[in-house]
């Protein structure tokens, strides 16, 4: 037992070394995986010890400003709708959105999906203890959601009385967004949130501004294409068709909104920083 102790602590020394030995240079074109590695877990370590208000306030923000998003995608839904197929215009609103990640991401808001594994891989690490791993995250999430509920009464108010979209448009994309089955959902939220946990690591990995918009726009693009289920955007998507039509139910919400959360959650930290870690864990072992 004390063996197995001390080797599973050598074990952990060894790889702190590794990680402190990971210095980007400048000279080179492309990142180390030990390199991301280290920055995705001092940038995680970073949002631990910030204070609870100014997280809660970040996450309210990432919340409010995903909600530009919505307003793109119905405005377009709205202005193309009889003049277009409706599965064209499904497709052509994935152009419109990621603009809203973009806003969010380099205006470093807290957003639950792209700091998921993050924020998990200090606990990996063994920097950070589960406990307060969940603790972070339902203090994002409860940010983002009242973010996106903000966002949501507002522009349901606001969107008809600038004649970018109506209350059906609302409807109809709450009901596209929710028209699954459970399994479907959650499955569709694991890899959204595989993807999302991806662009968190692509991030890390680039020098620029310009190609963190590229990478960005890529990565929500695929998603909004694939149809995956986002959490957040979600939230927004679908909190708006319930207050504003019958054919969203508060119990139909609740099952969306957890499942898309469970399956992002579930995606983002297994998916990416588990598997991620590990194989940095592997290759320091030899």
């Amino acid at each position: 037992m004390l063996e197995n102790e001390e080797a599973k602590s050598k074990e952990q020394q060894n790889i702190d070394k590794e990680l402190k030995n990971s210095e980007a240079s400048e000279l080179t074109t492309a990142k180390s995986h030990g390199e991301i590695l280290k920055q995705q877990i001092v940038e995680g370590q970073e949002t631990y010890d910030k204070n609870p208000v100014s997280i809660l306030l970040s996450s309210l923000t990432a919340g409010l400003e995903i909600g530009f998003s919505y307003l793109l995608i119905c405005t377009l839904y709205y202005f193309l709708q009889d003049k277009v197929e409706e599965d064209t215009i499904i497709k052509l609103m994935s152009f419109l959105y990621p603009v809203g990640f973009i806003m969010v991401i380099l205006g470093q808001s807290i957003l639950f999906t792209e700091q998921t594994s993050l924020l998990t891989l200090p606990v990996l690490n063994k920097k950070r203890s589960l406990k307060s791993l969940l603790k972070l995250w339902g203090l994002v999430i409860f940010g983002n959601l009242i973010g996106g509920y903000i966002i949501a009464f507002f522009l349901v108010w606001i969107g008809p009385r600038l004649q970018i979209f109506d209350l059906s448009t609302i409807e109809k994309i709450a009901v596209h967004v929710t028209d699954y089955d459970k399994m479907i959902i959650f499955a569709s939220a694991v890899l959204a949130g595989w993807l999302m946990g991806l662009l968190s690591w692509l991030i890390a990995a680039s020098k620029s501004t310009l190609s963190r918009i590229v990478i960005i726009f890529m990565i929500t693009a695929v998603l909004a294409f694939t149809g995956l289920h986002h959490s957040i955007v979600g939230n927004v998507e679908v909190f708006a068709g319930l207050i504003s039509s019958p054919a969203i139910t508060i119990s139909g919400y609740l099952i969306f909104i957890g499942l898309a959360l469970f399956g992002n959650a579930f995606g983002g930290a297994v998916f990416v920083a588990l598997l991620k870690y590990r194989a940095f864990v592997y290759d320091v072992k030899g």
